[in-house]
């Protein structure tokens, strides 16, 4: 899923910049997606998401020979189990540039310091196995400063396809007749998968408060048990997965993220690029899209009456909600062009191979 939806213009500047290009992952319905960019699939069938001890042994050892295979010439990892494990491989099996990019950190600061210092230290000790660190965030790279080599590393930010996510007020159209919304009615939305941390409990308790101000959905994959089964009592139309956001985000009036943890919120970019106000949690990962009252509204991780309250604010007042939505779109031109981030990759991977007076022709990425 990384692959094909967070990655993919990354992936497709590398391939139009003439590179062989391998995607490695775990297998799964997002793979035919992948080589439809001009991808090389590689499927490491151990990997998953969660942590298990037994599991992670054989998924590095899977990829361990899986790296040794290719003959690469430049490894970036991303993620955070594969972002250990791949920074780590890379060295190993000798791969002249490795290069991993930081989505967020996978600790909050409000988690207990045992798990704070697990993670900050398995990070540090990864990015000695690594030529070049690049960060989404500023507060991700001074919270690992202390383990950084000086030089090696910088904050790209993050970005998304700008001539896809726009305002298009047709397709919006047609997605509020499918959900038979009215053209007098109000759309709140939120896109995320379908877990606690993204504060899908905090948004079914906005709706429940809000029903009849407003229609409430939320676009995403179910993952796991839900942590809202048997509370569902239709306030929330959940759409799960889908392939037209464009139009889903034209067809809202407000977007919220209530989420607990991001890197840097690329539901929030494509809102943004979209012209849509916006209600995010004050966080990491999302403050870095704009400002508070200025291109966006903030409000505490985890409050479900602040977020209540923030919403019924933009719901009241269609000027906040149109000075917000112009303000977001501006930012988004300005800051949020996903191949900027690609060009700033090529660019780091041709550095390190300069300083390692490594020939910069045929690659393999």
């Amino acid at each position: 899923m990384s692959l094909a939806l967070l990655l993919a213009t990354e992936l497709e500047v590398d391939v139009a910049a003439g590179h062989t290009v391998f995607g490695v992952s775990a297998t799964g319905p997002y793979v035919e997606r992948v080589r439809r960019l001009g991808v090389t699939h590689v499927p490491v069938r151990s990997l998953t998401r969660s942590w298990n001890l037994p599991t992670d042994v054989r998924a590095f050892v899977e990829l361990l020979r899986t790296i040794r295979g290719l003959d690469l010439d430049v490894l970036h990892t991303h993620n955070p189990k594969t972002g250990v494990m791949g920074r780590i491989v890379g060295r190993v099996t000798g791969v002249p540039v490795v290069v991993n990019t930081c989505h967020g950190l996978w600790a909050r600061p409000s988690d207990a310091w045992r798990r704070r210092a697990f993670v900050y230290a398995l990070e540090g000790l990864a990015c000695r196995f690594s030529d070049y660190e690049l960060f989404q965030n500023a507060e991700d790279e001074r919270t690992l400063r202390p383990a950084l080599r000086a030089g090696r590393s910088r904050v790209v930010g993050n970005g998304v396809d700008l001539d896809r996510f726009r305002p298009d007020p047709d397709a919006g159209a047609r997605v509020r007749a499918e959900l038979g919304v009215g053209p007098d009615e109000l759309l709140v939305g939120a896109v995320g998968r379908r877990v606690t941390e993204k504060g899908l409990v905090e948004f079914l308790h906005v709706a429940r408060r809000l029903r009849g101000r407003a229609r409430f959905v939320w676009v995403g994959p179910e993952e796991g048990p839900s942590p809202v089964a048997g509370a569902d009592d239709g306030s929330v139309t959940f759409l799960g997965e889908r392939s037209d956001m464009t139009a889903l985000y034209s067809a809202m009036d407000v977007f919220v993220l209530p989420s607990h943890r991001e890197g840097f919120s690329r539901a929030g970019m494509e809102a943004a690029a979209c012209g849509l106000p916006m209600v995010l949690t004050d966080i990491r990962g999302c403050r870095e899209l704009g400002e508070h009252d200025t291109h966006l509204l903030l409000v505490p991780p985890g409050d479900a009456e602040a977020l209540g309250e923030t919403v019924a604010r933009l719901l009241a007042d269609a000027g906040v909600r149109s000075r917000l939505g112009r303000a977001a779109r501006v930012t988004a031109l300005e800051r949020f062009d996903q191949r900027d981030v690609a060009a700033a990759s090529l660019s780091t991977y041709a550095e390190v191979a300069r300083e390692k007076g490594l020939p910069w022709t045929r690659t393999a990425v």
